[in-house]
């Protein structure tokens, strides 16, 4: 069914049909559409364009819609252009003619773009929980390496001996971050666009106030044409949606590399693994590459959506109607992602041994006797050519930073004294770092502590926004 076509002498050609047709991506949206509706219904009924004795059948044919779609008993058929037509169809086949009063004083423009808001303030929170628990399970591995020593790396160079701690958690910083970013999209976006109409609003509909704290919105979007247009949102949703698919692809790489042959720093488990068709013995860390392979996917989605928006002028442009597929995607591989990374982390087996071996190879002590120096009134430029003197002359002799005769040491440079060999060990290098932001262990746990304590502050906010959107057809 159509919602339109009264000045029309011919029905449009099929591959008109074909290309117009959404129902089969935005029916995804009905149970958001018959909150919508029941709330739309509730204001006409105020307004007396529907009578008492309508809206009571309307209401109660609206409620049974929803159940029937919860159950599949209902859904779109081949002669539905989208979802509000199916919608509007099903209320018809329950009531009658009287069905199609629901469209008073609204349009699709402002009803698709609230039930498209909606749909991504409940499926970001999704999102949000999912983050959470991932956060979670690597904190729980962090605390567990708070006393391992591993090598630092920059350039996937040996750098300077952290605590593996650190090197887990950094993650959970990030990710973090995208849940910062997810409540600040909530509290930017909780504003109603339903009202607007087709783009000047309705005079059916006076009071949108009324519809915008009945669907659980703060507010009411400032301009109507704005509201009908703005995809802000959904471009917003998707660059959230993809730094998270960075921040997974990275935690993928990491694991990669850590479960090579080469690093051998942690053992995946068989259930996050996959193996070989031909080669018996292989082992492979799919979840991660899967990780990594997906911020492609995500990256072109946001790519494709800012395409979209960038020349629309005026008001509604039926461009919008590819805003919603993107979208989608990011959304389902998320939720099918998240939770198989987070079971890869949390049941990860790290090899203490191997991480710590290489802590101190390719002369990563060598900034202690830079410090060393600067601490002794040298200049740091000064002391940093003498440290890479330090290094030139183990590399000519064969030995490591620690192994350097005190004589020798001397005569590189006369502030080193035989007291730098108790700084030249990866222990004394680690616990030397105490800022809050250093990489001792105890700068690390009160840092992993810190965490911990924002997320149980983000928790609550998700807790809070799902609480108000709990009356919700869709929850």
């Amino acid at each position: 069914m159509t919602l339109w076509g009264g000045r029309f002498s011919i029905d449009p050609d099929q591959a008109m049909v074909a290309l117009s047709r959404s129902v089969h991506f935005d029916w995804r949206l009905a149970p958001y559409e018959i909150e919508v509706n029941l709330v739309h219904l509730s204001n006409l009924i105020s307004e007396k364009v529907i009578s008492e004795n309508d809206g009571k059948d309307l209401k109660k044919a609206l409620l049974e819609l929803a159940q029937e779609i919860g159950t599949g008993k209902f859904s779109f058929d081949a002669s539905d252009e989208d979802v509000h037509s199916a919608i509007e169809r099903g209320l018809i086949a329950k009531c009658g003619d009287i069905g199609g009063s629901i469209r008073a004083g609204r349009s699709r423009n402002d009803l698709v773009v609230t039930d498209f808001k909606l749909y991504l303030i409940d499926h970001l929170l999704e999102v949000s929980v999912l983050i959470s628990e991932l956060i979670d399970a690597l904190n729980t591995q962090s605390k567990i390496h708070l006393k391992t020593i591993a090598s630092g790396f920059t350039h996937t160079q040996h750098a300077q001996p952290i605590t593996f701690a650190q090197e887990i958690s950094k993650h959970s910083v990030a990710l973090l971050r995208d849940l910062d970013r997810i409540m600040d999209w909530q509290r930017r976006n909780s504003y109603s666009p339903f009202g607007a109409g087709a783009l000047a609003g309705s005079p059916l509909q006076p009071n949108p106030e009324n519809s915008a704290k009945e669907l659980g919105f703060e507010g009411v979007m400032a301009n109507s044409i704005d509201a009908v247009s703005d995809r802000d949102f959904a471009a917003e949703a998707l660059f959230i949606l993809a730094m998270i698919g960075v921040h997974l692809s990275r935690i993928g790489e990491e694991f990669v590399l850590w479960s090579s042959a080469e690093f051998n720093y942690v053992e995946i488990s068989d259930a996050y693994s996959t193996g070989s068709s031909i080669m018996p013995q292989k082992k492979n860390a799919d979840v991660a590459e899967l990780a990594r392979g997906k911020s492609g996917r995500f990256i072109g989605n946001l790519t494709a959506l800012l395409v979209v928006l960038k020349g629309l002028p005026f008001a509604y442009n039926r461009d919008l109607q590819e805003d919603k597929e993107p979208v989608f995607d990011s959304i389902d591989q998320l939720l099918i992602l998240l939770p198989a990374v987070t079971g890869m982390v949390s049941t990860a087996k790290f090899k203490t041994e191997n991480i710590s071996k290489g802590a101190d190879v390719a002369f990563s002590l060598a900034t202690e006797i830079a410090d060393y120096l600067a601490k002794r009134g040298v200049a740091f430029a000064q002391a940093h050519e003498v440290a890479g003197k330090c290094v030139r002359y183990c590399e000519e002799q064969s030995i490591q930073l620690h192994e350097i005769p005190v004589v020798e040491l001397s005569k590189i440079h006369p502030a080193l004294k035989g007291d730098l060999l108790d700084h030249l060990n990866v222990q004394a290098a680690v616990s030397a770092r105490t800022s809050s932001i250093g990489t001792s262990s105890g700068s690390v746990e009160k840092s992993i502590n810190h965490i911990e304590s924002d997320l149980k502050k983000v928790n609550k906010e998700i807790s809070r926004i799902q609480e108000r959107f709990s009356g919700m057809i869709s929850q």
